[in-house]
């Protein structure tokens, strides 16, 4: 009927030399690239907090009208 499937996992030593391997691939940022995007997600951020804040204020103000 059913066939178990059996889940053998990897020596420990395997997965070390793995995830040495992986992280020999990884291409780190230069420092000129790693401080264009900081900037741009810091400005980012400043600019979307400030369009959430003018939403949340405009939308303050209307409920006060509205409720009274």
């Amino acid at each position: 009927m059913g066939e178990t499937v059996r889940n053998e996992k990897a020596p420990k030593k395997d997965f070390i030399k793995t995830l040495k391997a992986e992280f020999k691939k990884i291409i780190w940022p230069d420092k000129e690239t790693l401080t264009k995007q900081t900037i741009a997600v810091v400005a980012g951020s400043v600019v979307l907090g400030a369009i959430i804040a003018v939403l949340d204020l405009i939308i303050k103000f209307g409920l006060n009208i509205i409720i009274g």
